[in-house]
């Protein structure tokens, strides 16, 4: 069995033909584990939309639903991932969702994996070489998050443009080039300002992100939730929720430790420009590393029994 938070799923055993054991959720459990889900999901969002109604700017939060395409109302609705089936389950419930199928046990809808969708198979076997590759590495704890400050180096416009700089222009050009940019993910890296681009330390590109990615990286952390939520719903939403706010969690140190002053919305600086800041900074990124470490072992068990039902498909890689 690999056990998912609180139920398990077992591990496919020969050819799908043989697959004939499957966990299974009663209606009154299922029902139970999906409304404490969005109970708990209303909890970390509702004040936000609120603050959002009202034209309210949040990089922290704006960012969890902007860059992350995932909306709350769709955060909101739980999911048992793929082999588990829910008892008494009908097609008119809400959270039976198209991918759902009758399950050949009894009373019941499941999310069967060996009905995962083709299409997705190439993409899902690439995230998983990625997630492998990442879990297998050290973490490298030493950017002091100076990717963010790279964002504004030399910069003609600024993104967040509502919050005002915390150094001046001279002082965040004398900071970027007096520190090592060492950035190792790439969708920060292409965020960069063309003068920045030159002085990161590590050639990125799409192409080699499965050389590039590190554990101790706070965006390679962040994207947990993404490449959960675009395997929704066959990814159990329990899982999908912890990443969610393990990437919320980095998302606040990555800000906090970043060019903008955010005290106005109750964000004390880490003045990485100093040591006892840079010192505060890695004990916060390791402490990031090492709780997202059981989320991408979850991740991994559950895109290996996935695919364990699909016929292996070969990934070139520029290794």
């Amino acid at each position: 069995m690999v056990t998912l938070n609180n139920y398990s799923i077992p591990q496919k055993k020969g050819s799908a033909a043989e697959y004939k054991t499957f966990s299974r959720l009663e209606r009154d459990e299922w029902i139970h584990l999906s409304a404490q889900h969005r109970d708990e999901v209303a909890t970390l969002v509702d004040d936000y939309l609120e603050e959002k109604f009202s034209q309210k700017q949040n990089p922290v939060m704006d960012f969890m639903f902007t860059y992350y395409k995932l909306s709350p109302s769709k955060l909101k609705v739980w999911s048992p991932g793929a082999g588990i089936v829910l008892g008494e389950a009908l097609p008119t419930d809400e959270i039976i969702s198209k991918h759902f199928t009758p399950a050949e046990s009894g009373s019941g809808m499941w999310l069967d994996p060996s009905e995962f969708p083709q299409k997705k198979i190439r993409g899902t076997t690439w995230i998983l070489a990625l997630l492998e590759a990442t879990e297998q590495r050290n973490p490298t704890l030493n950017c002091c998050g100076m990717h963010e400050w790279a964002m504004v180096y030399e910069a003609e416009e600024i993104r967040h443009e509502k919050f005002p700089l915390r150094l001046s222009r001279e002082e965040i050009r004398n900071l970027v080039d007096s520190n090592p940019v060492v950035c190792s993910h790439f969708d920060a890296f292409r965020f960069f300002t063309p003068k920045a681009r030159p002085l990161n330390q590590i050639e990125l590109s799409r192409d080699r992100m499965l050389e590039n990615e590190q554990p101790g990286c706070l965006h390679t952390n962040m994207d947990l939730y993404k490449w959960a939520y675009k395997l929704s719903p066959w990814i159990p939403g329990s899982i999908t929720l912890e990443a969610f706010k393990l990437a919320s969690k980095a998302r606040v140190l990555d800000m906090k430790a970043g060019p903008y002053d955010l005290r106005s919305i109750g964000y004390e600086p880490i003045l990485i420009e100093t040591e006892a800041g840079r010192r505060l900074y890695k004990e916060k990124q390791a402490e990031i590393w090492r709780e997202a470490k059981p989320v991408r072992q979850k991740l991994i068990k559950c895109l290996k029994y996935i695919l364990s039902f699909h016929a292996p498909f070969q990934l070139e890689t520029n290794s």
